[in-house]
């Protein structure tokens, strides 16, 4: 390995002690159902987003960064708390609009210890970890000074209001029926039901910019986590980007949560911020390919949502600091699990009394090491102790002990990505170098002489499953609970024609 420069230390060093005497402004960009290849610099070829293109090519890009899941609640558990969603009881699959359970109170977010070290904090966008009964799961529950957002995915209720420009056009597809409109939250009041979402994007840019603003003006630090609906299947936008993409509907989509990144961007400039505030940008799993091109891309990746290939957790992600974090692209392993600790030792707080999966990525970030995570665990959106992660990356290997198809990853010309593919265990594990084969094409084990040098790896690897297998605790099932129709979100609940009764007129201003 070759050492690292004396420069780069004294750099990182620098970095380090400056963002301890002055902690940093945090914006955690949260993109929804976002493929490793969606993104123009990530080699696609038609999308249009010039804010990201200028983060990537003024920030640090990663090319092996990878979510804790490959659906959405349990992916959004493992960036907030920093451990696997299996810890938390977020499995299997996701929440839905009347869920009984949800994030645990007692587990810790990387908003409570921000907010404890005294950072205003908030959010706006899509939360999915739960509502509760009156609300008790929102975020302001769980370190959050302020939420503006839909508590769930926008396909889990009718999909009438899901209209696009011109008015009264449908979107493409259907979504979940027979359960209340989506409702927007500001705080723990539902301010509209249903939403208005060729609307929302611009509501959550001027609550953010405001937030941003207010913040500056008390020189007071904050962390704001932006979990924007786009590009998650169906696709909506609103008249200022509908129709500008040559990708079509996904690609307005992009375009508008590309707009908001540059909103962000200016907003921190506007309130002269801009130089003590990381900015980083990834998404919750991989593309929706059952959808097609309303879909997403994985680019050179196999299959996306759903499963355990690369495709439906390797994310893109970028970390943005001008004068801080120089211009780059990092093959280091990284993962959101990584955030909370990272954010925790920038701003000079403590981690949590609790068994963290994460690490802190400072060395990569500030170019002074290499990244402290050796392995990357893989569960299925409906993991099971008895047989424990399906696949394990360690350094650039990857060996699969169980692979299955998901819904999500369906119509592909890979017959491995579809619905109805079974569980199927591997042993010996499908081993890959995902150095020469991100795409995971070629089994090393197929060959014709399988060296020492291979078969220590593969070793190694099932001893590191062997190992976290055993000492991963599952907590209880969130998901597991069940649904109660009455823990609805409904603006009028004591209205007796649930659930088309719960309808208001927006009180948002």
């Amino acid at each position: 390995m070759p050492p690292v420069g004396l420069g780069a230390l004294l750099l990182g060093g620098l970095a380090l002690l400056a963002s301890a005497a002055q902690p940093p402004n945090v914006v955690l960009i949260f993109a929804d159902d976002l493929g490793f290849g969606d993104l123009a610099g990530y080699g696609h070829p038609t999308s249009t987003t010039p804010n990201l293109d200028k983060m990537g090519a003024a920030g640090l890009r990663f090319t092996s960064f990878y979510s804790s899941s490959a659906v959405c609640s349990p992916s959004r558990a493992g960036l907030l708390t920093g451990r696997y969603q299996t810890r938390s009881g977020i499995y299997p699959g996701v929440l839905y609009p009347g869920s009984r359970g949800g994030l645990p109170l007692s587990e810790v977010t990387v908003a409570e210890l921000l907010k404890a070290q005294g950072y205003a904090t908030a959010m706006a966008g899509k939360w999915h970890l739960g509502v509760g009964p009156f609300g008790t799961l929102l975020p302001t529950h769980q370190g959050f000074d302020h939420y503006l957002g839909v508590p769930y995915s926008h396909d889990q209720g009718p999909c009438q209001n899901l209209t696009c420009f011109p008015p009264n056009t449908s979107c493409f597809g259907m979504c979940d029926q027979g359960v209340v409109h989506t409702p927007l939250f500001w705080n723990l009041s539902i301010v509209e039901q249903p939403v208005s979402f060729p609307f929302l994007e611009a509501r959550y840019n001027a609550f953010a910019r405001d937030f941003i603003a207010a913040c500056a003006r008390r020189n007071q630090p904050f962390f704001l986590y932006y979990a924007s609906h786009h590009t998650h299947y169906p696709q909506f936008a609103s008249q200022e980007y509908t129709g500008r993409s040559p990708r079509g509907p996904f690609g307005d989509a992009l375009l508008e949560l590309d707009g908001s990144v540059g909103g962000l961007l200016q907003a921190l400039q506007d309130s002269g911020v801009h130089k003590n505030t990381l900015v980083f940008f990834t998404s919750d799993n991989g593309p929706e390919t059952m959808r097609m091109s309303r879909g997403g891309s994985s680019g050179i990746l196999k299959c996306g949502k759903g499963t355990t290939y690369e495709g439906g957790m390797r994310e893109p992600a970028v970390a943005y600091w001008p004068g801080r974090i120089a211009p780059g692209v990092t093959h280091e392993l990284a993962s959101t699990l990584d955030i909370l600790p990272t954010l925790v030792a920038l701003a000079g707080a403590h981690l949590p009394n609790v068994t963290l999966d994460g690490f802190d990525l400072s060395p990569v970030l500030f170019g002074s090491g290499k990244s402290p995570r050796k392995a990357m665990f893989y569960y299925p959106p409906a993991p099971n102790p008895l047989l424990g992660v399906f696949a394990v990356r360690y350094g650039k290997y990857k060996a699969h002990f169980f692979t299955q198809g998901a819904f999500h990853s369906g119509t592909t010309p890979d017959q491995d990505c579809h619905g109805l593919t079974p569980l199927v265990p591997h042993d010996p594990p499908l081993l890959y170098d995902l150095e020469s084969d991100p795409a995971e094409n070629y089994n090393l084990l197929k060959e014709a002489v399988v060296g020492p040098e291979i078969l220590a790896v593969v070793e190694e690897i099932r001893l590191q499953k062997s190992v976290f297998d055993e000492q991963m605790r599952f907590g209880e099932s969130q998901v597991g609970r069940g649904k109660d129709p009455s823990l609805e979100p409904c603006c009028t609940p004591q209205c007796q024609a649930k659930p088309s009764c719960c309808r208001c007129a927006s009180r948002y201003t």
